[in-house]
């Protein structure tokens, strides 16, 4: 099953929420940001999840629908340090920059970025209190982390859940 095909529509409101709230604290790094969302495909497509329970196989099923298209994200992450939102030909010369560690000339708008994040949409179980979600942190070619994990909602705000079994094997790092 294939999935961030082109032509999704824009991303989901509650998605925004999700992540908004994951980027509260301070990096210490600029945030950056595909404009399109992208999902690790061969971390679903290799079976890294493991949902034991029917609200993890609800939430796997909700996030490989969510993520069959590519979505196009908006400036409406809630995020105190700001962001930018890279559409795919600055995507390029960002990762070009990063893996020459080019600080210089078109690479100048870039000196403070060390990671561009590739945002997955949210694959929520039916009440809406627990999801699951894609990042990817880029640092060049062949550079990078990231994997698929879950979150909850408690007080009001979206926040990383304990490891369990469900997505221990969903991160990577190369």
């Amino acid at each position: 099953m294939p999935l961030n095909q082109p032509g999704g529509a824009p991303a989901p409101a509650e998605a925004y929420e999700v992540y908004s709230s994951l980027y509260q604290a301070p990096m210490g790094e600029m945030l950056a940001f595909a404009e399109d969302s992208v999902t690790d495909v061969p971390q679903v497509n290799g079976n890294c999840l493991r949902p034991a329970t029917p609200q993890e196989q609800e939430m796997t099923v909700a996030f490989v629908a969510a993520n069959r298209q590519s979505h196009r994200w908006e400036q409406k992450f809630s995020i105190p340090q700001g962001y930018e939102l890279l559409p795919q030909n600055k995507l390029v010369q960002a990762q070009a920059c990063l893996a020459t560690h080019d600080r210089a000339g078109p690479c100048t708008p870039y000196q403070r970025l060390r990671h561009v994040r590739l945002l997955g949409n949210p694959g929520f179980n039916r009440r809406h209190t627990q999801a699951l979600v894609s990042v990817i942190k880029s640092c060049g070619h062949l550079c990078g982390s990231g994997g698929i994990f879950a979150v909850e909602k408690t007080g009001g705000m979206w926040q990383r859940s304990a490891n369990s079994d469900f997505t221990r094997d969903c991160s990577w790092m190369y």
